[in-house]
């Protein structure tokens, strides 16, 4: 016999790798799928076998988030289907290859999908999420988003702007009871690095995390409330001590005057 259900994930890039996984985890937690990506043939591989082992409703969308019709046929199912308590941005796109060395065509197709249907997909679902004094929008970002040196600069910038996404719609939707989480994996064991141009067999095993492990750890951080979760971060004191840090800034980011140590005479 079913439980019953927390409502409708969605869940994007769940064709493979940590979308897949979080659609299983969220299957298995009383949530109904609607499962996002390319390939119609993967998604509906993934919704056979969590509708096969979960017992719940899970449908499918094949769609190019970075097509703009395809965005928005799911930004309407977003905006308009009152069944949806939770969108988990994962589809998203990496490079390693420095600045000199990349595309900008390849970077301009990864800020579209990273940041660009990222956005337009929460800002479809966070009004009815809001209206309704429910729902959750888990986004996924990355470690790069507060160290961009690690790859490709474009990446780490997208994931920036994800971070600051999510903590700037924590502070705003914190009244409407709409839970907010960014999640920064480390290294993680999927195809993001073949297809970002490093195997993965090239990275050192003691940073590579299971995608298991990584959702696991995420769902765990979620239930616990976090606003950032970093699964690989042995102690939670050293994110406080680094948003404790980054608020101390705040009341000397903005004066009349410049600060004394650049010399500069103060306009009349």
């Amino acid at each position: 016999m079913s439980t019953p259900s927390k409502g409708i994930a969605v869940v994007t890039g769940a064709s493979s790798g940590i979308g897949a996984i979080y659609a299983d985890r969220l299957a298995r937690r009383g949530y109904d799928l609607i499962l996002v990506a390319r390939s119609r043939n993967k998604l509906d591989e993934v919704a056979g076998r969590i509708a096969g082992a979960t017992g719940r409703a899970v449908n499918v969308i094949a769609a190019d988030l970075n097509d703009r019709a395809d965005l928005k046929r799911v930004e309407t199912l977003l905006a308009t289907e009152p069944g949806i308590t939770m969108l988990v941005n994962n589809a998203g796109i990496g490079s390693v290859a420095p600045l000199l060395e990349a595309d900008v065509d390849a970077m301009e197709r990864m800020i579209a999908l990273n940041v660009t249907a990222l956005t337009r997909l929460t800002y479809a679902a966070a009004p009815s999420f809001a209206a309704r004094g429910a729902g959750a929008i888990v986004n996924v970002a990355s470690i790069v988003a507060i160290r961009p040196e690690s790859l490709n600069g474009v990446y780490g910038g997208t994931k920036a702007f994800v971070l600051a996404l999510s903590l700037s719609l924590f502070k705003e939707l914190s009244a409407s009871n709409v839970r907010i989480q960014a999640v920064l994996p480390g290294a993680t064991a999927t195809d993001f690095w073949d297809l970002s141009g490093r195997p993965l067999e090239n990275l050192p095993s003691a940073i590579l995390m299971s995608a298991e492990d990584m959702v696991d750890a995420a769902l765990a951080g979620f239930d616990q409330g976090e606003l950032v979760t970093i699964p690989a971060l042995p102690d939670a004191a050293d994110w406080d001590a680094y948003e404790a840090a980054r608020q101390k800034l705040f009341p000397n980011l903005s004066n009349r005057l410049p600060a004394a140590r650049y010399g500069v005479a103060a306009a009349a």
